[in-house]
Formats: structure tokens, C-alpha cells, sequence
């Protein structure tokens, strides 16, 4: 019996079935995809070593893999989600003890003989922007059962996608819709993104987390090793980052009365840490990946409310990604132009 279809229909009808499903899937491992789109961070971070190792020395590839997930686990993995959760704890008790910030903000009232804002309205802010922070920072530690799901997710991802390294890049080569040169464009600027933000950006982070930790110790606030830890997390945002935590601080000191201590601070932060963190930056793009600070800084504001703590590297990647994809069209259409011949551009209409 002829199928009552057309071959078009039945292509077309293929087609949404494909997308439907895979609309289903993306859905039901939605609370998931951190696990995936942290896996494909490591795997581009430890793809040189990778095939240094295996490639080029010949070691065992089962070996290489494992030492390489255990390493990522202790050193990369295993910290960061200790910081989080310290980070997170900390700032619940904060929101719930939110008079300790009251005493310096009624102070600098006082010295500055204004009302800056009311008891209520205070209470209000410092409880929705705790809430916030905590949501976020937490986002990927909801649960044990969750996080374990999580991690062994992530890892089994990247076992497959070091095991099956030439399956898995052919496949992407086959089933993605772009051109070779594409691909390796996009390729590129996933490197780029990763260097800049996972390797070049931590190193960032912990130098201007030590320096700020250590500059508010030296003048004698209290809790620096968690304004530290604070610092670390904010410097992944540009040119915001740090002054977020030394330029309160100095302000602080300022309308205590205590002078010495508050211009020290803004001093240090404006001399000191303002510049190693822009000569490290201008030093570890070159090296790392040159990515635009503004598609930084717009990424992370963009992927942060999707992606929780890693939208600190795919909010960049979605819009650098988005950028390239325009490129790309404007390219193929140049090439189509180009291709035509003249009586077909006497046809078309002119390019605007």
C-alpha cells in the first residue's frame, strides 16, 4: 500500500519528530545540563594534555583518562564546590543577621548627616540580594542526591568524550549544521571562551582574592578570609569585580572615623589591585584568548539567571557564539554573491 505521504511531507514530518523529541529530552534533563556543559569545559581544558599524552607520547589512553578526571576532581572541582558552599552558608547568615550591616550604614549616616535609606527598606534589599546570591551559588548544590547525579553525569560524559574522542568530534562534524570551516570557526571560540574565563579568568580570581584578602587583613577588618572568598567569586565579572569588596570596605573605615585605615584601603585597591588585575587580563587574553570584556560582562549577565554558576562561561559563549553565527551568514552570503553570475545580480535585489 503507497504510503499517503509525499517525500517531501515525509521529510518535513521527520524533521519536527527529530525536534519534538528532542524537545522532550532537553526537558526532562534540564535540571541536569550542568552536568553536560561541564563536562564539555573539561574536556576543552584538558584536551592538550590529552593529546600530548596519548597522541604524542603514546600513553594508555584508559590511564590518561582517569588521572586526568581524578585530577579535575581535586583540584578544580572538590574547591570550588567547598568555596560555594561557604560562600553560600555565609551569606544566609548574613540575610538572617542583617543588623551587623545596619551599624556602619547608620554610622556614615551620621557622618554624612543624610538618611540614606530606611531601617525597612535596608532589611528589604539585603534579604532579596542574599536570596539571590545564595540561589545562585547553590543552584548546582540543591540537593545530595542531586549533586551526586550531577557529578557522575559530568564524569561519565567526559570519560566517553576522551575514550571515544574520534567518534565523538566526527559525529559533531556529521550531525551539526554548518561548514567545515564553521565548525572550526565555532571550535575556536569555544577555546577562546574556556581559556579566558575557565584558566585565564581563575587564575584572576585567586591573585585577586589572595591580594584583597590579604589587604584587608593587613588593615585590620575582620572576616577578610571571607571577603576573600567573596572577592574571588566577583572577579569573574569585569571591572566591577573587586572594588565591589575593597571600596565598601575603605568607605566603611572612612565613616568610622578611622581614616588612616580607609584611605589605606582605597589606595591599595586603586593602585594596587585595579592594575594587577587589568595587567593580568591584558597578559592572559594574549595568551589565553582574546575575548572582548564587554561580551564578558553582557555573557555573564545573560547566562548567569539560565545557567546558574556556570553561566559564568557559556553566558559569554552563547553571545560570542552569537556573534560568530552572524558573521558566518554574512560570509556565506558575500560567497553567494560572489558566485552569481551577472545577469542573476542584475536580477536580485541590491544588497542593503
Amino acid at each position: 500500500m503507497a504510503n499517503i505521504y509525499t517525500p517531501r511531507q515525509q521529510r518535513v514530518l521527520l524533521i519536527v519528530s527529530i525536534l519534538v523529541l528532542a524537545g522532550f529530552i532537553v526537558a526532562g534533563l534540564r535540571q541536569y545540563a550542568t552536568a553536560f556543559l561541564g563536562a564539555g569545559i573539561l574536556y576543552v581544558v584538558f584536551r592538550p594534555w590529552f593529546t600530548k599524552l596519548v597522541h604524542e607520547k603514546t600513553w594508555n589512553r584508559l590511564l590518561v583518562t582517569i588521572l586526568l578526571m581524578l585530577f579535575s576532581l581535586i583540584v578544580i572541582i572538590m574547591p570550588f564546590v567547598v568555596l560555594t558552599l561557604l560562600l553560600a552558608g555565609r551569606v544566609r547568615d548574613v540575610a538572617k543577621n542583617y543588623d551587623q550591616l545596619l551599624k556602619p550604614i547608620r554610622k556614615l549616616e551620621q557622618s554624612l548627616g543624610v538618611s540614606i535609606s530606611e531601617q525597612v527598606d535596608i532589611q528589604s534589599v539585603v534579604g532579596q540580594g542574599a536570596s539571590l546570591v545564595s540561589r545562585q551559588l547553590s543552584s548546582v548544590l540543591n540537593g545530595t542526591l542531586d549533586f551526586v547525579v550531577i557529578i557522575g553525569l559530568l564524569y561519565f560524559a567526559l570519560y566517553f568524550m576522551f575514550m571515544e574522542e574520534e567518534k565523538f568530534l566526527a559525529g559533531l562534524r556529521r550531525y551539526l549544521p554548518f561548514r567545515d570551516k564553521t565548525l572550526d570557526d565555532l571550535g575556536e571560540e569555544l577555546r577562546n571562551i574556556v581559556n579566558a574565563n575557565v584558566v585565564g579568568q581563575a587564575l584572576i580570581s585567586i591573585v585577586q582574592g589572595v591580594l584583597t584578602g590579604l589587604t584587608l587583613w593587613i588593615f585590620g577588618v575582620s572576616d577578610a578570609a571571607f571577603w576573600a572568598v567573596v572577592a574571588f567569586f566577583l572577579s569573574f565579572i569585569p571591572v566591577l569585580g573587586t572594588p565591589l569588596v575593597w571600596g565598601p570596605a575603605g568607605i566603611i573605615a572612612l565613616s568610622q572615623g578611622d581614616t588612616g585605615k580607609g584611605v589605606g584601603i582605597l589606595l591599595v585597591g586603586v593602585i594596587v589591585l585595579i592594575n594587577v588585575d587589568n595587567l593580568l587580563r591584558i597578559w592572559l587574553g594574549k595568551r589565553m584568548g582574546d575575548v572582548h570584556p564587554l561580551i564578558v560582562l553582557t555573557g555573564i549577565v545573560l547566562g548567569v539567571p539560565i545557567f546558574g554558576i556556570t553561566g559564568l562561561v557559556f553566558g559569554p559563549l552563547v553571545l560570542a557564539y552569537f556573534v560568530l553565527l552572524i558573521r558566518v551568514f554574512a560570509r556565506q552570503n558575500q560567497r553567494i554573491q560572489a558566485e552569481k553570475s551577472p545577469a542573476e545580480k542584475a536580477d536580485s535585489p541590491p544588497t542593503p
